[in-house]
């Protein structure tokens, strides 16, 4: 079976148990195949076979696919505990598509959650628009694997409904309820921060100075809301949170948008840099194995 990367190729899935696996393996083989060799060993629970030692752990899928003999590593279990966030507000079913960025958010989450699994580590779930919707503890057993993927699995039947973002009071409440040091992972488009910055960072604020590591995947459709790359001829440019609506040709608007996005992203590069935080951005267009990289160098520098 082929491996996955691009959310354009999901729709010949349906089991989101079964898509998570893919997206996995594919992204581990890769990295046995790349200059990120004993990073992705550590990291897939597999080391190189030394001649002499015994073959009974020998991974034989894994040499179907690499070429190259690997034996599986049982380490004892860890103590990471990974929190994943995802921001369900209105803004976030852009493009008006199935694979919109809510959808790559909840796939790159079911990724997330089988990597961590693998790893033996804790996950847990919380969602978010105007008000937390649902919040999980942190556990590592194959039943809450299974409730999370029935929790992303309705969210992505879910029909979009016109509610806000408040992230920050989100990140300050999740704040208080993470009672021991986690690793936060945050999937948003930040709409509701643009000339919020200092409400945002306040939270996430809160969150390093409980002791808990963070990443911040910026999800956002590159092509459109970036590169602002429509046709030029009269479009109606809707808020989808508020309904406010303008219409304008797009070259017309164009520079002025832009100019204001990469001011936008520079303030957050900088604070993000400054409070220790992870930002990465995440290009709906450009498949999941960036969002798990991310989260293995993260894990790899926290377990230094």
């Amino acid at each position: 079976m082929q491996s996955l990367n691009d959310i354009n190729d999901l729709h010949k899935f349906q089991s989101l148990d079964l898509i998570a696996r893919q997206v996995v393996e594919g992204f581990i083989t890769g990295l046995h195949k790349s200059p990120f060799h004993g990073f992705s060993v550590e990291f897939a629970e597999h080391r190189l076979y030394n001649t002499g030692e015994s073959v009974r752990n020998i991974d034989w899928k894994l040499y179907g696919r690499t070429d190259k003999l690997f034996s599986k590593r049982y380490e004892e279990e860890t103590n990471l505990r990974c929190q994943l966030i995802i921001d369900c507000s209105a803004s976030m079913y852009f493009p008006e598509t199935a694979n919109n960025k809510l959808a790559f958010s909840a796939y790159s989450a079911a990724a997330l959650t089988q990597l961590l699994k693998r790893q033996r580590d804790a996950f847990g779930l919380s969602l978010f628009s105007d008000h937390i919707s649902l919040h999980t503890a942190s556990r590592s057993t194959a039943s809450h694997q299974k409730l999370l993927y029935f929790e992303l699995d309705k969210l992505l039947q879910a029909q979009p409904e016109k509610k806000g973002s408040a992230i920050a009071a989100t990140i300050h409440e999740i704040a208080e309820k993470l009672h021991k040091r986690s690793l936060v992972v945050i999937f948003t488009d930040m709409m509701d921060s643009y000339k919020k910055e200092d409400e945002l960072f306040a939270a996430l604020q809160h969150l390093k100075h409980n002791k808990h590591e963070v990443v911040l995947f910026h999800v956002r459709d590159a092509k459109h809301e970036i590169e602002f790359s429509y046709e030029n001829r009269p479009y109606i440019f809707v808020d989808v949170e508020s309904g406010h609506e303008v219409k304008a040709f797009p070259h017309e608007v164009k520079q002025t948008y832009r100019l204001a996005m990469e001011r936008f992203r520079k303030e957050m590069k900088l604070r993000c840099g400054a409070y220790g935080i992870d930002l990465v951005e995440a290009d709906i267009d450009a498949g999941f194995y960036p969002v798990l990289y991310a989260y293995l160098v993260k894990r790899n520098r926290m377990k230094g």
